[in-house]
């Protein structure tokens, strides 16, 4: 469990990448970007596959269910995120779609295993509290009823999102004894989805040579990398623990927007860096066993 939790890191760590790379392949249209983006996952994947050959080509040859499920949980989860960002201010989409990590805690308390301790709880807490601090900044942002239109709407959505993906988590367990490989061919119908949202709703740009650059490195890792270890991590891993650890991903993604000068620093992401931190390590703390007495 412990590795398998390990594993769920390098798709922290990837998706931390997202905020950044998506700023580099703008101003493509989000669904030609999502079409663009998974059909590199496939691709880099399908390389992968027919390298093993046989035994790689079985990966795929899963119950119907399953791909089902997978598609539905990432492709959902992408168009409800992408229609909140639309639709509502940023920031306070943003926000809303970042309470999955939250979702998976509480969530993973119904599930077969050990559930949380309270220290799980607490770890995040504490982390929501620091992405607040990431996002809205230390004035805060504009109240929920923005005046923006459709902004009820993309709050929704937003809500949506974080309820997807955390019950996509959770439930993700049922299908432990599936190898994580057909993720890749998951990703391939989620590209065909999404192009075919694209070409009915959106206009077509060309990528330019840094846009495409962009695309490339979003496939093979926060879209291809991030994906194949998200589905290890929460088919064999412990939920609570990653749930509480994955508010590193706002954190993290905002400290390379800083880095790549996109974001200016603010005290806020200090604060939000010692409370996420901080939550991260009581989630991560182990209890001390009793010491056993002599007698």
């Amino acid at each position: 469990m412990a590795r398998a939790t390990a594993i769920g890191i390098i798709a922290i760590a990837c998706w931390s990448a997202l905020a950044l790379l998506t700023r580099r392949a703008a101003p493509l249209p989000p669904f030609e970007l999502l079409s663009l983006s998974f059909g590199v996952a496939f691709v880099a994947n399908g390389a992968v596959v027919l390298r093993r050959g046989p035994a790689g080509l079985r990966s795929w040859r899963q119950p119907v269910a399953a791909w089902v499920f997978a598609f539905a949980g990432i492709f959902a989860y992408h168009a409800l995120y992408f229609t909140a960002l639309s639709l509502a201010p940023a920031a306070q989409a943003s926000l809303i779609a970042y309470l999955w990590p939250l979702l998976i805690v509480l969530l993973s308390a119904g599930a077969a295993g050990r559930g949380f301790a309270p220290r799980h709880l607490v770890g995040a807490a504490l982390g929501f509290a620091g992405t607040v601090f990431v996002v809205l900044g230390p004035g805060g942002a504009a109240p929920l009823p923005s005046a923006q239109p459709g902004a009820w709407a993309g709050y929704a959505a937003a809500a949506g999102c974080a309820l997807v993906w955390s019950v996509y988590s959770v439930a993700n367990r049922r299908f432990r004894a599936l190898p994580s490989g057909m993720i890749g061919g998951v990703c391939g119908l989620v590209a065909l989805a999404g192009g075919a949202v694209h070409l009915a709703l959106e206009p077509t740009l060309t990528p330019s040579p840094a846009q495409w650059a962009a695309v490339v490195l979003l496939g093979l890792g926060p879209v291809g990398v991030a994906f194949l270890a998200w589905d290890h991590a929460t088919k064999h891993g412990h939920m609570a623990l990653l749930g509480a650890l994955s508010y590193l991903t706002p954190l993290a993604s905002t400290l390379l927007l800083i880095a790549a000068g996109i974001t200016p620093m603010r005290w806020g992401i200090l604060a939000a860096a010692v409370l996420i931190v901080l939550g991260a390590a009581i989630a991560a703390r182990r209890p001390k066993r009793p010491s056993p007495t002599s007698g």
